[in-house]
């Protein structure tokens, strides 16, 4: 299941969540938080969904149909997060219960447009991070997070502790935005050690809902089974691959393309 907003340019969101979903072979639930106007260039304009709505989604699907992972992304408000961390505790969602929880914390649009409320960042640190199974944040929303620039290996790894400080299991720290690295570094920490996840730059512009994807081929692995860092390798290679095949759409920033899956030479 993805808990996470609409994209109407199709790239990101939970638009980006059903295609990989689907190319893992899972079927795809959702429950919308938002509604968002936008298209390659960036976003104009966002309808909440009532918070009481987004949960009874999830309080619909999750006892009749069953869910095998679930993740959030784009979570819009503080009112949508308690509702939300209120529906999976309930429900047996997260990394003490029945069903691993994947947060993308989702901050920002990747032109800068705000996705989340500026006083939802609490309730995003004190509700649902204490009950992930793993957390994947850019370094963006890393500096939101816990303060922390990340410039190197060694700033990376302290936000890693610093995140892992706040309640998940897991906490991945991206680095397709360490641009001083000539390769794209995650590294994956769980308290007691790392786990370094480093992979080529590709080189394309078209890297729209590149975050959507990883976290949802990290849920899917999840949901087949993996064991968290086995998930998060596995996710690395298909959001590799996934920017390998982008393709440009409008004027702006196309997506990542999970049907390179469909390739009968993809290995």
């Amino acid at each position: 299941m993805t808990v996470a907003g609409s994209d109407s340019g199709g790239g990101a969101g939970i638009q980006a969540d059903m295609r990989t979903f689907a190319l893992l072979g899972l079927h795809a639930c959702v429950a919308v938080t938002a509604v968002t106007v936008q298209n390659s260039t960036g976003v104009t304009g966002i309808q909440e969904i009532e918070p009481s709505v987004v949960a009874a989604q999830m309080r619909s699907v999750v006892p009749d149909i069953g869910v095998s992972a679930v993740k959030t992304g784009m979570l819009a408000s503080g009112p949508i997060i308690d509702a939300i961390a209120d529906a999976a505790v309930d429900l047996r969602i997260g990394r003490d219960a029945d069903v691993p929880l994947v947060v993308d914390p989702v901050c920002a649009s990747m032109h800068g447009d705000p996705l989340l409320a500026a006083d939802a960042l609490g309730a995003l640190k004190e509700r649902l991070f204490p009950l992930a199974t793993v957390v994947t944040p850019n370094l963006d929303e890393v500096r939101l997070l816990t303060g922390i620039d990340v410039v190197d290996a060694d700033t990376q790894r302290a936000a890693a502790v610093a995140l892992h400080a706040l309640g998940p299991r897991w906490a991945l720290v991206k680095g397709g935005h360490l641009r001083g690295s000539d390769v794209s570094p995650d590294v994956l920490y769980d308290g007691t050690g790392f786990l370094e996840f480093p992979s080529a730059r590709i080189d394309t512009p078209h890297d729209h809902g590149a975050g959507d994807t990883l976290a949802a081929a990290i849920t899917g692995a999840l949901g087949h089974g993996y064991a968290v860092p086995d998930a998060v390798g596995f996710a690395k290679q298909w959001v590799t691959r996934g920017l390998a095949a982008a393709y440009p759409l409008g004027a702006g920033h196309g997506p990542v393309n999970p049907l390179w899956r469909l390739d009968p030479e993809a290995d």
